[in-house]
C-alpha cells in the first residue's frame, strides 16, 4: 500500500472534525468511553439553559444551542441521535442530518413529551453525536423490484 492510501485510510477511520467555539459556556463533544469498547456517538451539551415546555403546548419543542460549529473533511457528516437517559425521560431529538458543507451553529431540537417542564442547565449533555462516512448514492428508476422474503412489510411486521 503507498504512503498516499494509507494516510487516505487512516484520516477516514479517525477524521479531524474542527470545531469552532461561538459560546462562552460551549464545550466540545467529547466522548465518554474511548478505547477498544469505546462511544459510538460523543456526547453534545447546552452552551444556554432552556426549559423545554409540557408536551402539547407552545415551547415543547426548541432548539437548544450548543455554542459550536463543526468542520467536517468532505468524506464524512454526523447524526443528532438521543441520549438514552434522557429518552427515558421523554425527551427526544426531531432533527439530526448535518451535511459536511454546514458551517453553522449545531443546535438540538429537543421535544418533552412529559406533561411537566424540562429544564436544561448549561453544560448538560443534551444529545450524542455520531460521525458517518458520507457516500453518495445513485438512484435508479426501475419498472420492478427483486423480490425479498419481508416483502413490503413494514411497521410491526417482526411481530413484536
Amino acid at each position: 500500500m503507498s504512503l498516499t492510501a494509507l494516510l487516505s485510510a487512516v484520516s477516514t477511520t479517525h477524521p479531524t472534525i474542527k470545531v469552532k467555539k461561538l459560546h462562552v459556556d460551549a464545550q466540545l463533544p467529547r466522548y465518554s468511553h474511548t478505547g477498544q469498547w469505546g462511544d459510538l456517538a460523543a456526547d453534545l451539551t447546552a452552551a444556554v439553559a432552556a426549559t423545554l415546555a409540557p408536551a402539547g403546548t407552545a415551547g415543547c419543542t426548541q432548539a437548544v444551542s450548543t455554542g459550536i460549529a463543526l468542520e467536517f473533511p468532505t468524506t464524512h457528516g454526523a447524526l443528532v441521535e438521543d441520549r438514552s437517559g434522557l429518552a427515558m425521560k421523554g425527551i427526544t431529538t426531531l432533527a439530526g442530518v448535518i451535511d459536511a458543507g454546514y458551517r453553522g451553529e449545531i443546535k438540538i431540537v429537543l421535544t418533552n413529551l412529559n406533561a411537566e417542564p424540562f429544564a436544561i442547565a448549561v453544560g448538560d449533555r443534551i444529545a450524542q453525536l455520531r460521525i458517518v462516512q458520507r457516500i453518495e448514492a445513485q438512484f435508479e428508476e426501475v419498472e420492478e423490484l427483486v423480490e425479498a422474503p419481508r416483502g413490503g412489510a413494514g411497521f410491526g411486521s417482526t411481530g413484536k
